[in-house]
């Protein structure tokens, strides 16, 4: 997963035509540690997406801008326009975030 560093990189990441996922975290958030030791085959599996990762310590107005009001969350953007968002509370278990994949399909 690549970290975005600038707003300018998130804008352009979430406008391109192939749909991306972003997730949003913070350093100090355990669930987020949780979902890393987890997520690498989901990635795999899921490859049709590209997967990125944000701070939402480092960039609050996008967090507020995309509803993210718990960590972590994941996005799926295409366009420019967010199409599906799975919520922290929802986004415990690798199981739940495979779920929430599934259903985009």
């Amino acid at each position: 997963m690549k970290e975005i560093t600038t707003e300018q990189q998130f804008n352009e990441i979430i406008g391109t035509e192939k749909s991306v996922i972003v997730k949003f975290f913070a350093g100090w958030c355990p669930d987020c540690t949780r979902m890393n030791m987890f997520i690498d085959p989901i990635i795999e599996e899921y490859n049709q997406y590209d997967w990125y990762e944000i701070n939402r310590d480092e960039f609050p107005e996008l967090a507020e801008k995309y509803q993210v009001m718990g960590i972590p969350s994941l996005l799926i953007f295409k366009n420019g326009e967010k199409l599906a968002h799975l919520h922290s509370a929802n986004a415990k278990s690798p199981e739940q975030v495979i779920e929430f994949l599934t259903a985009q399909a």
